[in-house]
């Protein structure tokens, strides 16, 4: 359905956002062709600026074995790619709360994040050390720093080990109200106390 060849070998990047400068399309733009040197496929879905549609199209055509552009909004097709893809990049210039990550994670989605706004309150960055985390971050506006950042989640994605147990905490991530409600109790107790 999207044209590319599945292959468990190959991560799948999906995206889906709206397609503005807000969620960081510029650093994608700046290195598509040194993401697309990975052995690595994306999956694109939404509408937005006509620059980004176009651009989209352009590297759906020049890599079309490796990206799948699709400019449209379809709400099964987002669920499909949330619940297909492997990685989820987020490289957002800023976003103030973000439900795409946690939607990722629910479906066991490994989110690529720059650190900003809700996406650093809610994706914990994997630590080699400890195995702990539930996705990967990056903290400068910077589209090396991105890259380098995909590439430590390709490099993941290898020991299929650590990338299920990195999955399982991806998806029993507590994003509901009862957390926020917690955390809302503790605020309010350390400012009384």
């Amino acid at each position: 359905m999207l044209g590319l060849e599945v292959n468990p070998d190959i991560p799948l990047v999906g995206i889906v956002s709206r397609l503005v400068s807000q969620k960081g399309l510029d650093l994608i733009s700046y290195i598509m062709p040194e993401i697309m040197r990975e052995d690595i496929q994306m999956v694109i879905l939404g509408t937005g600026e006509h620059q980004y549609q176009s651009m989209f199209n352009y590297y759906a055509s020049i890599y079309p074995n490796k990206v799948s552009a699709n400019i449209t909004f379809d709400s099964a097709l987002a669920q499909q790619i949330y619940a297909s893809s492997d990685m989820f990049l987020m490289p957002s210039l800023f976003e103030p709360c973000g439900i795409g990550q946690m939607l990722a994670m629910r479906y066991g989605t490994l989110p690529i994040v720059r650190e900003t706004g809700g996406l650093k309150d809610t994706v914990n960055p994997y630590n080699k050390f400890s195995g702990e985390g539930n996705g990967f971050s990056f903290k400068n506006y910077n589209a090396h720093e991105m890259l380098y950042c995909i590439q430590r989640a390709m490099e993941l994605y290898k020991d299929k080990d650590k990338w299920r147990h990195l999955v399982i905490s991806a998806m029993n991530t507590d994003s509901s109200w009862k957390k926020s409600a917690r955390e809302y109790i503790k605020t309010y107790h350390e400012m009384l106390s």
